[in-house]
């Protein structure tokens, strides 16, 4: 077995990760020092890894800063269409490396830093990650801002700076714990305030109808700060900006009523009011309405319009006077919706056209429907946001009325398109009037964009034909698919350099902006050679793999057997339980890694099910290391970059219907994972670019799931007619991994047993069949490679630029560059 490469070995590997500027190193351990010093100690010898890691961050990010000038400076004078991509989530994990990467400086860094006697991976490793999303649709979000850079589009990203991001999970006695994220604590030298750019956000109070116009007065007003994040994209000098809102109270203290009491509660009244931007959100996938989430969604909508007019406004091709007074011209800006978190910016759209700019409606109508775009990522009922209209009717009036009137008009719409069909008016509303009344923000989404995607085409052909078929029937020209892609930057080159290396030996680098040239792989799928090396870099990644886990986990594990990883946010959907059943199945005969949004009660208990399975398989002397089943706590992006290297065999085991698209697939299979998984989400499409034949497929079909509904799904006639099926639950149920608590269980088997909506037992037999297969072709390693090289030259369309490129022809109007600007000492 051959050993995974030392730091002086992997420092020799350099075309991909940068010759450029290897003759800087010098200048790199100067700029290091300065910062070092000026910056954060007089005295080197009483610095810690901490110190290091600042000083290093400073010294790239002084390549970043002329870049980022420069590109705004480019944007000024050439006044190119710009987006907006809203999203209440940026998953982005950690930004010292992936600058490196896109600035072609990595090489030349680790020259620097192992000259100053430290370690690259120390520093590294003392970086927080930015945890401001949950799962896929924050780190997507993320991807997209690296392709939008790299395609030379004139782009920003608006979200919230969440002083606390996604909880830290902690994983006691088998139960999730949630501890604050704390990321902020120590600063982020990536970000810089822009104090200048604050701007003031309304809530609460009431509206004026006067003869000169609508006004909302007697407001609540909180301040919005912005803080400034560079976007590098992958050598091409351009820099785009993230740019996150802070809420910040108004500093309105008035001295001359100054009484103790009253200060205290002015200032608790300033925390208060402050807490808009105080925490993330932790679940992704069940919409559970808060007046501070409703907050949180109005206050970056707000704040971002204000900015973009502002921008707008300014700007004027080859003029640093004329100010645009005419909205004729707001063409020049696309707004894209990242799921309904942003709905908002409709209402606030219109609100400001009208009332402060004074439009008819008819023209701020037709201004906002052809600026805002939005995206669809769910099919789940309890995932939609519906917000009641008497929380709407306290916290924003205006916007209610506003919204009323939009419902108005859209439903005089589809009456006259559909005389008498009230029933039809019901379903299309944007008022939901069972109940509670509610406001569906996917249908004002809808109504308010001339642009609706679902994420893969399995997607977004089932909200045409059933979530939003209504709608579909009315306009479906509005309808698209865009499948989404990861960027390769971070999902290959920086996470995997030995793979990426390999890779460019056979068909150059020019693939990492282009990933459609992972084709010419095919070339190579019957080179034993470059066989060899594929199997050699998982072996290694493997290799280091195990160590990270018997460090973290104290479990040591067989880095020749196979890691079978499970990646995914704990949702019933998503069948974490489907896969526990295949373990105590092959436990009965003879690697997974999960996280669940707390106060989900089914998902704790999953976890707590997993780490009792996996309690009972690792200490049980006749499986030996033949079968280990391993928890891995506080998943994040970071982690996420060790994991998806190392993993031999990814599960994609959703119910066929429910998973939009998924991202993690993507990453395994571009890492030389294969796929076990049903016909669901991008699977489909991964099927269709490999082939089926090099994917293990298994399971039911989307029609085969509505089959089964139309039948009646009953999971006893699956547990009764499949002995090991019945064995695995009585397990379960009888106590036998919770011999403590034997009842400890009884709601999962419960839920299993009787109102399973996922239909786990359905394809229980099928799943454990492929399984099979798995395991047999494993134990042959060449063939197996030889899968691996299949899929990772068939990952070329899941490259999120080739999604942004779709995104910018088919929805912006705008057309991607790969073009280089010219950097900051070069002349313009």
């Amino acid at each position: 077995m051959s050993k995974p490469l030392t730091d002086q070995e992997k420092r020799k590997q350099i075309s991909v990760r940068g010759l450029a500027g290897v003759e800087n190193v010098a200048d790199l351990k100067i700029n290091f020092n300065r910062h070092l010093h000026f910056t954060l100690v007089k005295d080197r010898n009483v610095a810690t890894k901490r110190d290091y890691y600042f000083a290093l961050a400073h010294t790239v990010r002084d390549h970043l800063v002329g870049r980022w000038i420069r590109t705004q400076q480019h944007y000024y004078e050439k006044d190119p269409k710009r987006v907006y991509y809203l999203s209440l989530e940026f998953y982005m994990g950690r930004t010292l490396q992936n600058t490196m990467v896109n600035l072609a400086l990595e090489n030349a860094c680790d020259e620097a830093i192992y000259q100053l006697g430290l370690d690259m991976e120390e520093l590294q490793d003392m970086e927080e990650d930015a945890g401001l999303g949950n799962g896929g649709l924050g780190r997507l979000a993320a991807c997209f801002l690296d392709s939008m850079a790299t395609l030379g589009l004139a782009a920003y990203g608006y979200g919230i700076r969440y002083e606390f991001g996604i909880f830290n999970q902690k994983v006691v006695n088998g139960w999730q714990v949630e501890e604050a994220d704390d990321w902020l604590r120590y600063g982020n030298p990536w970000e810089k305030a822009r104090p200048e750019y604050m701007r003031p956000v309304h809530f609460y109070g009431r509206v004026e109808h006067n003869p000169d116009g609508v006004k909302w007065v007697d407001t609540q007003v909180i301040l919005a700060l912005p803080y400034d994040t560079p976007v590098p994209g992958y050598r091409n000098n351009i820099v785009n900006t993230m740019r996150l809102w802070s809420a910040k109270a108004p500093c309105e203290f008035h001295l001359k009523d100054f009484n103790v009491g009253g200060y205290i509660q002015a200032v608790l009244d300033k925390n208060l009011a402050e807490n808009i931007s105080r925490v993330l959100y932790p679940n992704d996938n069940f919409f559970e309405g808060k007046e501070l989430r409703l907050k949180q969604e109005y206050f970056v909508v707000a704040a971002t319009l204000q900015d973009i007019i502002r921008r707008f406004k300014a700007s004027k091709f080859g003029s640093t006077e004329v100010v645009r007074p005419s909205f004729v011209c707001f063409v020049q800006v696309a707004i894209q919706l990242n799921d309904t978190h942003p709905a908002l910016a409709i209402p606030e759209l219109m609100r400001i056209l009208m009332d402060d700019e004074k439009l008819s409606w008819d023209t701020a109508w037709d201004i906002t429907v052809r600026t805002c775009a939005y995206t669809n990522h769910t099919v789940l009922p309890e995932a939609l946001e519906r917000w009641p209209v008497d929380l709407f009717q306290n916290l924003l009036p205006r916007h209610l009325e506003i919204t009323y009137e939009i419902n108005q008009r859209h439903l005089e719409r589809i009456s006259a398109l559909y005389p008498g069909d009230h029933d039809r008016l019901r379903r299309m509303s944007l008022i939901e009037e069972c109940g509670q009344k509610k406001i569906n923000m996917a249908h004002l989404c809808i109504v308010g964009s001339h642009a609706v995607n679902g994420v893969a085409q399995i997607h977004s052909d089932i909200i045409k034909d059933t979530v939003f078929k209504d709608f579909y029937d009315v306009d479906p020209q509005k309808f698209q698919n865009k499948t989404n892609g990861i960027t390769p930057r971070r999902w290959l080159v920086m996470c995997n350099p030995g793979l990426a290396e390999v890779i460019a030996e056979r068909i150059g680098e020019d693939y990492i902006r282009d990933l459609s040239q992972l084709k010419s792989l095919l070339k190579f799928v019957d080179d034993d050679a470059f066989i060899r090396d594929i199997a050699k870099v998982k072996q290694e990644n493997k290799m280091k793999f195990a160590v990270l886990l018997e460090e973290q986990c104290k479990v040591k594990i067989n880095p020749n057997s196979m890691f079978d990883v499970h990646v995914k946010r704990i949702h019933e959907y998503k069948r974490q339980l489907l896969n526990c059943l295949h373990i105590i199945t092959l436990y009965n005969r003879k690697l997974k890694i999960i996280q669940a949004a707390p106060g989900y009660h089914t998902a704790k208990m999953i976890i707590k099910l997993i780490t009792a399975i996996g309690e009972v398989v690792n200490n049980d002397s006749v499986v030996g290391d033949r079968l280990k089943v391993i928890f891995l706590e506080n998943y994040r992006v970071t982690l996420a970059e060790k994991v998806i290297p190392a993993a031999d065999l990814s599960e994609q085991i959703s119910t066929a219907g429910t998973e939009a698209s998924g991202t993690g697939n993507m990453k395994f299979m571009l890492n030389g994972a294969l796929t076990i998984g049903t016909m669901d989400g991008a699977n489909v499409e991964m099927a269709e670019e490999v082939g089926e034949e090099n994917l293990f497929i298994f399971g039911m079909r989307v029609k085969d799931v509505e089959a089964l509904d139309k039948k009646g799904y009953d999971a006893m006639e699956y547990y009764n007619r499949i002995p090991e099926l019945k064995q695995v639950i009585d397990q379960i149920s009888g106590g036998f991994f919770s011999p403590g608590e034997p009842d400890q269980f009884k709601d999962i088997v419960k839920m299993l047993m009787r109102h399973d909506r996922f239909k786990v037992f359905a394809d229980y037999e099928d799943y454990i069949k492929c399984q099979e297969k798995v395991s047999a072709l494993y134990k042959n390693t060449k063939e197996w490679t030889k899968m691996v090289i299949h899929n990772i030259a068939g990952c070329g369309k899941f490259s999120s630029d080739r999604t942004i490129a779709q995104y910018a022809r088919e929805i912006w109007g705008m057309e991607p560059s790969l073009e280089k600007i010219a950097a900051p000492d070069d002349p313009r």
